[in-house]
C-alpha cells in the first residue's frame, strides 16, 4: 500500500477592505513611515471594521470561496482547525461557530492557540488525521482580528500587526505529495516577552485591567526579533537538512510575514534566493495565523504540481516550527 501523505488541495483567503496605513499611524502615534518600513518592511495593514465583527466573519468568505473552488459543500468537511489568538470568544470555540455560519453540519472542531505559529501546527495536527485514515477533508484555518488586541497608542505593536484570515484543505494523497515532514517546537521561557497580560485565569478582567491597558498585546521588541531571527531560520534549515534538500530543490519558502528582516535571515540560513520568497508584509502587516495562508493563497496560480514548499514561522510564547510539503495541484 502506497503511504498516505496529506495534501493541500484547495487555498484561499480573505482581507477587511480597509488599509491602515502607515501615513495614518503617523497621525495616530509618535512614528512616520521611512521608520517603519526600514525596521519592518509594512506599508499597510487592513483593518476589520464594523460593529459586532469578529475572526469568523473573515473566514466565512475564505472558507466558502475555498469550497467554491474545489467544488464541494460543506457537509463533507470531517473536521476544522482554527488557528486563531483571536477567537470571536474565550468560549465556545470559534471553529465550532465557523461551523454553523457555513453549514458544515458534519464536522467537529477546535480552535488551536500557538500564536504566529499556529496556521503550521495546525497543518501538522490535521495530517494526522489524514495519514490515520481517520478523515479525508480537514479544514485548517488561520485568521486574526489583530486590531481587537491592539493599543493604537502603543508603537512597538500598532505598526506591525494587521487583519485577515486564509485557509486549506487537507485531503489524501498517495502519490509522493503532500506534507512530507515537519519541525515543532516551543519554548515558555519566552511568555513573558510577548503576551496579552490580562483577560485570562490568572488576571481576569477588572476595571482596573481595563483602565491599565491590561488586556492588549504587549511585545518587548528587541528580545522577540533576536529568539525569532535565529530561531525561525534555524528550523526552516533543520527540515530541509532532514529532508537532504538543498536551496536548488526549494520553489518557494513561505515564511510568517512577521518582519522583512526576520524573513531576509531565513531566506539567507537556508541560502534560498530571494526570487523564490514569498512577500507580502508591505501590504498585510503581520495578520498572526493568517500570514501564512494567504501567502500561499496569493501564490497558487504560480505553484507547479511537485514543487517542493517550505513553510517556517514563529510565534509568542515562544512557538516556532517548519513544514516541508510537496504541492499536490
Amino acid at each position: 500500500m502506497s503511504k498516505i501523505h496529506a495534501a493541500i488541495t484547495a487555498v484561499n483567503g480573505y482581507v477587511p477592505e480597509y488599509i491602515l496605513t502607515n501615513q495614518e499611524l503617523e497621525t495616530m502615534v509618535e512614528t512616520n513611515d521611512e521608520w517603519i518600513t526600514s525596521r519592518t518592511g509594512i506599508k499597510e495593514r487592513r483593518i476589520l471594521k464594523g460593529e459586532g465583527l469578529g475572526t469568523s466573519d473573515m473566514a466565512v468568505p475564505a472558507v466558502e470561496g475555498l469550497l467554491k473552488k474545489r467544488g464541494i459543500s460543506a457537509d463533507e468537511i470531517d473536521l476544522i482547525i482554527f488557528c486563531t489568538t483571536t477567537p470571536d470568544l474565550p468560549f465556545p470555540a470559534t471553529a465550532n461557530i465557523l461551523a454553523h455560519k457555513i453549514g458544515a453540519v458534519n464536522a467537529w472542531g477546535y480552535d488551536l492557540q500557538a500564536a504566529c505559529s499556529g496556521f503550521i501546527f495546525g497543518l501538522a495536527t490535521g495530517a494526522q488525521f489524514i495519514e490515520s485514515g481517520k478523515h479525508k477533508k480537514v479544514l485548517v484555518i488561520g485568521g486574526d482580528k489583530m486590531s481587537s488586541i491592539i493599543n493604537y497608542e502603543d508603537r512597538a505593536t500598532c505598526i506591525i500587526f494587521g487583519d485577515g484570515c486564509g485557509c486549506a484543505l487537507l485531503e489524501p494523497n498517495t502519490e509522493g505529495f503532500g506534507i512530507i515532514d515537519s519541525v515543532l517546537k516551543s519554548d515558555g521561557a519566552g511568555s513573558h516577552l510577548l503576551f496579552q497580560k490580562s483577560g485570562g485565569s490568572v488576571s481576569p478582567a477588572t476595571h482596573e485591567t481595563v483602565a491599565n491597558k491590561e488586556h492588549y498585546a504587549y511585545q518587548e521588541g528587541q528580545a522577540v526579533f533576536k529568539f525569532a531571527v535565529t530561531n525561525m531560520a534555524e528550523v526552516a534549515a533543520e527540515v530541509m537538512e532532514r529532508n537532504n534538500l538543498v536551496a536548488d530543490d526549494i520553489a518557494w519558502l513561505v515564511p510568517h510575514q512577521a518582519n522583512k528582516r526576520i524573513i531576509d535571515a531565513t531566506a539567507n540560513r537556508t541560502g534560498i534566493s530571494a526570487d523564490k520568497v514569498i512577500v507580502n508584509i508591505e501590504r498585510y502587516g503581520n495578520t498572526t495565523n493568517g500570514t501564512i495562508p494567504l501567502c500561499l493563497w496569493e501564490w497558487e496560480d504560480k505553484f507547479k504540481k511537485g514543487d517542493n514548499l517550505i513553510l517556517a514561522a514563529f510565534g509568542g510564547g515562544f512557538t516556532w516550527g517548519s513544514i516541508y510539503l510537496k504541492w499536490a495541484y
